[in-house]
């Protein structure tokens, strides 16, 4: 029945999320989701929101959540945006701010929802690899005489390497690129990295995007926002509400709110998860993998002695299961979400035994 597609739908390769399933008993290592529930203030806000009002359609504007993240950012809310959930704030700005007539850039080795939206949205990409040791070259991404870009775009840290950029080179390829947008993907930014929001103020080319779906345990909520120069919100503005006026229901709303006011709980989840990523770098480390620098809630590492399509097999037989991306330059590798330390211990115990033969 495909004759009924559009010429578009034929040539799309949708994006493969991370598997979710319904196994007994099963360590779940392999989508990034954070091992500890969300704030219970948040718990409570969700349930204190689902009484009779939920027969209306919530505030389109979201103002309540974008005052919110306005104090606690310290931005004026006109700098401001909300989604559901980062991927579709992204899908917003690939067509309102990346849709150019000249070609994207992004890394060879990134999230791989990007070449998704091109193709979705008809955008030109040039993929800019990635150094040998999977850090980001600024200079790659400074234009040059007859080379410049129509936009760029990259997650800090990176996905899925979760290797960190620092701010001022962050700033160097968002100063040297005054005539396009820089989006800079901070999903995991919590984890160990500084936002680059302090600069929207100097660079109104520059465009921040993070989620509530990591660092603040409400993945199932599906909560994302972007913040920039009032211009670019504007431009985000004008497409959602050609899209769908209403993306944050009631329940969103409300405990994205209450999860940023409860800012002890966020930084003790945080913290917890960093412990835990420090402890098994180590020992990951000890039982011969190659672990790359994360400052994300995930690690990537690979065994010079062992496959990984071996490693994650053998790991699934055992019910823990991990992300193994079957793309050049990291087929050897595994993306391993940090869990609890009890989690985490099972997954080097289960290790120890594979690679022990």
């Amino acid at each position: 029945m495909s004759r009924y597609w559009s010429p578009l739908v034929h040539g799309l390769t949708p994006y493969v999320p991370g598997e979710q399933p319904k196994l007994e008993h099963l360590v779940k290592l392999n989508t990034n989701e954070n091992p500890y529930g969300p704030s219970p203030r948040a718990l409570e806000a969700i349930q204190a929101a689902t009484g009779s009002t939920l027969r209306l359609y919530p505030d389109p504007n979201c103002e309540a959540l974008k005052a919110t993240l306005a104090t606690y950012l310290n931005v004026r809310a006109d700098q401001v945006f909300v989604g559901n959930g980062s991927d579709e704030v992204l899908a917003h700005v690939f067509m309102a701010l990346l849709n150019q007539d000249q070609p994207l850039w992004f890394p060879d080795i990134t999230y791989s929802f990007y070449p998704v939206y091109c193709g979705l949205y008809g955008i030109q990409s040039k993929l800019v690899p990635l150094r040998v040791d999977f850090s980001i070259c600024v200079e790659d991404y400074l234009p040059r005489t007859h080379d410049r870009a129509g936009g760029i775009i990259f997650p800090n840290p990176n996905a899925p390497t979760g290797c960190l950029l620092s701010l001022a080179a962050i700033e160097r390829i968002v100063a040297g690129n005054p005539d396009v947008v820089v989006v800079v993907d901070e999903a995991y930014v919590d984890f160990g990295g500084d936002s680059a929001i302090p600069l929207v103020d100097r660079y109104p080319n520059l465009l921040v995007v993070q989620t509530f779906s990591k660092s603040r345990s409400l993945a199932g909520l599906r909560v994302g926002f972007a913040v920039g120069h009032p211009t670019l919100i504007e431009a985000l503005e004008r497409v959602k509400n050609s899209f769908n006026s209403y993306p944050l229901d009631r329940l969103a709303i409300a405990g994205a709110v209450a999860s940023v006011q409860d800012e002890a709980y966020f930084q003790e989840s945080c913290q917890k998860v960093v412990a835990t990523r420090e402890t098994l770098v180590a020992q990951m480390s000890r039982l011969g993998f190659d672990v790359l620098p994360s400052a994300a809630n995930f690690i990537f590492a690979r065994h010079s002695s062992f496959q990984a399509t071996i490693l994650a097999a053998a790991l699934r037989e055992q019910a823990i299961i991990v992300r193994h991306f079957r793309k050049p330059r990291i087929e050897q590798h595994l993306r391993i979400t940090v869990g609890t330390d009890a989690q985490c211990g099972m997954l080097i115990e289960a290790l120890a035994r594979i690679l022990g033969g």
